[in-house]
């Protein structure tokens, strides 16, 4: 994963900072809760910075996406149209029964 130099990550509730200066994401396991996500360490600070997005958003943030996970991405959201129409003629298609007269089933 290659990660695009000078591009602004958002951190939540207002905090930005550049790709290429995060050194590190840890996911926070005690006190997680709304506003405590990911510790962020940095080139240029001595302790983390409390994000509130998960450290993958994060880190989909920083990367430049390569082709094959641009692709999957495009698959997960693609709905397959014809493929559905294919089925739904199938379905259509498909010999359905004629219907019994109610009064024939009583007939000896």
């Amino acid at each position: 994963m290659d990660i695009k130099p000078d591009r602004m990550v958002y951190l939540g509730y207002g905090k930005y900072w550049r790709s290429d200066a995060i050194v590190g994401l840890m996911p926070i396991e005690t006190e997680r809760g709304p506003g405590r996500r990911t510790e962020v360490y940095t080139a240029t600070l001595d302790h983390p910075i409390v994000a509130s997005r998960s450290e993958t958003a994060i880190l989909q943030d920083m990367a430049i996406a390569t082709d094959e996970a641009l692709r999957v991405q495009d698959n997960e959201a693609r709905l397959d149209v014809d493929a559905w129409l294919r089925r739904l003629r199938e379905l259509l298609r498909t010999a359905v029964p004629e219907p019994v007269e109610q009064n024939d089933l009583f007939q000896p």
